[in-house]
């Protein structure tokens, strides 16, 4: 009947009039049928299996922040071939043809907005540019944003997607490792809350640094969160590993996440702790939170455990 193109495929919306089936697609979680407008109400997550598939940039930013709020910045930074790289086909063309599909012009967007009335410093990396990958220009507006919720005394938000650092940029996108690492340290000087929200996937030099560096990390369910992909670790130390690995339930069970929300309470959810975190920071004459204060880690659980 020609419905699906294979036994699994990946998701997607079939528009032959022949069959009569437009509109419907099959969730390669559950296998079961669902219809586009279920997933678009739902979140891009599934209603029987609640499996998220990829937001878009856009997408993510109406879901999270108040109508109208997100004012994009830094927007003049553009991504250059400084090594000339090539590999099957030169990185200038590379770039050309992600601008073309995305609709953008670099893998990070960043701007200032307002969740639930509270204004927020916020940065998301888009799939689609190239994975999400971490070139300079990335490194530089991530920072940037860093900077001015520093100046600007904001919380900072950052919702990482990606598959690590841009290899077509070589050392100079692994010293957006260390560079956002640093201004992140800054921000924790100045005492300014960082969340971080990790979807499906994170990995590399993402999850290397400035990903794995919030004072609140929340995960979204069944998401990919790594540095280097199971069958890599595989193949290196000849031994399979364990069921679910690598996958946020795995690494809440672990400690190296904080909470798994799913995306349709996550707005409530960031607004929850950045009212907790307004509400530390009321009476220090310093600004920022307390984070040596036992009281902070005892009140960040609460938040945390509280129904959304």
């Amino acid at each position: 009947m020609g419905l699906f193109s294979r036994d699994k495929p990946k998701i997607k919306v079939q528009t032959s009039k022949k069959d009569g089936f437009s509109g419907w697609l099959k969730c390669t979680h559950c296998n079961e049928l669902i219809h586009t407008k279920e997933l678009e109400q739902n979140t891009n997550c599934c209603p029987k299996c609640n499996y998220h598939y990829r937001l878009s940039v856009d997408e993510r930013i109406k879901s999270l922040t108040d109508e109208d709020s997100f004012q994009e910045m830094f927007t003049d930074l553009e991504a250059v071939d400084t090594l000339k790289f090539v590999d099957t086909e030169p990185y200038e063309e590379r770039l050309r043809a992600a601008k073309e599909k995305s609709g953008r012009d670099e893998a990070a967007i960043v701007g200032v907005c307002k969740i639930s009335g509270q204004a927020v410093a916020l940065g998301l990396l888009d799939f689609s540019f190239m994975g999400g990958s971490m070139g300079c220009v990335v490194g530089e507006r991530l920072t940037s944003l860093i900077e001015h919720a520093i100046h600007a005394k904001l919380p900072l938000i950052l919702i990482s997607t990606s598959g690590g650092a841009r290899m077509q940029e070589s050392i100079l996108s692994l010293m957006q490792m260390a560079k956002t690492s640093a201004a992140l340290a800054k921000l924790q000087d100045a005492r300014l809350p960082y969340i971080s929200v990790l979807t499906n996937p994170t990995t590399g030099g993402v999850t290397a640094s400035f990903a794995s560096l919030g004072d609140v990390i929340i995960a979204e369910p069944n998401a990919l969160i790594c540095f280097a992909g199971p069958r890599v670790i595989e193949q290196t130390i000849g031994h399979q590993l364990p069921p679910g690995a690598q996958k946020s339930e795995f690494l809440l069970k672990h400690g190296m996440i904080d909470c798994i929300v799913n995306r349709h309470e996550l707005k409530t959810k960031l607004s929850d702790i950045l009212a907790f975190f307004t509400f530390e920071n009321e009476g220090d004459e310093n600004g920022g939170l307390a984070r040596d204060a036992s009281k902070v880690r005892v009140k960040k659980n609460q938040a945390l455990r509280s129904p959304s």
